[in-house]
């Protein structure tokens, strides 16, 4: 287990989180316990990877072709929202929920996503790919749920919720092309902060999407994807990720790898991070 601390800056020479009517925000800068390992390194071993993650890698395209077999929704790389009647709540309240972003965002309470999540090592590097988990592989963070009532109302009416956090990328960050672990996972972002000082997009298999302010994307995270923010400002998402709608076999198989993973050590380890890291900065609050 990785041992974390973490300090804020409080100097206005520190970058900026994002730009808003030309007010800049210190982003709080993360250091590690000499020794530590570097969360944006890949893990050699990845010891507590689920078994039935590191095989499905081989296999993904036969799991994916019978769960899509049995989708009562569209498999294609990015889906109708107007198939998902759950979106309005989140479009129709995204104000909302874009003040309790920022508000969690300016504090240190919003970690690099590598020094959460051990599948994210690869791709993200630390510092510039952030996130406030409020739910996570169907756990809820109720320290942090605590801090965001209204985004919490909200995200715990979503059919099959699964995972939810504000998805923070800091400027002229780019991740790249990766996927996700199983088609029984849709994703939905809900666009809260999309500079527009450049250009900030992620292709979707073929497809270029973009984000816009209060309204929500929803694709297949199981097609090849990536995210550029080439913009002097910071993008802030809420990124949901729900069970997809299955018939049987499909249900059933997508029920039993979600079963292994959501109890495998891999994801203990990260509900542990989002623990060790919320008890340092209510350390450095108090």
């Amino acid at each position: 287990m990785m041992v974390l601390a973490m300090t804020v800056a409080r100097k206005q020479a520190e970058a900026a989180m994002w730009r808003q009517s030309g007010e800049a925000t210190a982003m709080p800068e993360l250091t590690l316990v000499p020794g530590a390992p570097e969360p944006d390194v890949a893990m050699q071993a990845e010891p507590g990877r689920p078994f039935i993650i590191r095989i499905g890698k081989h296999l993904r395209g036969v799991f994916d072709r019978l769960i899509g077999a049995s989708s009562l929704v569209a498999t294609d790389p990015v889906l109708d929202v107007r198939d998902f009647g759950w979106t309005a709540s989140l479009r129709d309240h995204w104000q909302d929920i874009r003040d309790e972003a920022i508000a969690v965002s300016q504090t240190g309470a919003a970690p690099s996503l590598a020094t959460i999540s051990p599948d994210h090592r690869s791709i993200a590097r630390i510092g510039k790919w952030r996130s406030f988990f409020l739910w996570g592989y169907g756990y809820p963070i109720d320290e942090n749920l605590a801090r965001c009532p209204k985004t919490q109302a909200l995200v715990e009416r979503i059919p099959g919720l699964n995972s939810a956090f504000f998805s923070i990328l800091a400027p002229g960050t780019h991740i790249p092309a990766h996927r996700g672990v199983t088609k029984g996972l849709i994703t939905c972002h809900l666009g809260l902060i999309v500079p527009r000082d450049g250009d900030v997009r992620m292709r979707v298999a073929d497809r270029v999407v973009r984000w816009a302010e209060g309204e929500t994307l929803v694709f297949d995270d199981t097609y090849d994807h990536e995210v550029w923010n080439d913009t002097g400002g910071t993008r802030v998402v809420l990124l949901v990720q729900f069970e997809r709608p299955l018939r049987n076999p499909g249900k059933w198989f997508a029920d039993l790898f979600l079963g292994f993973v959501r109890r495998s050590a891999f994801v203990q380890e990260a509900r542990q991070n989002i623990a060790s890291w919320n008890a340092a900065v209510k350390a450095l609050e108090a």
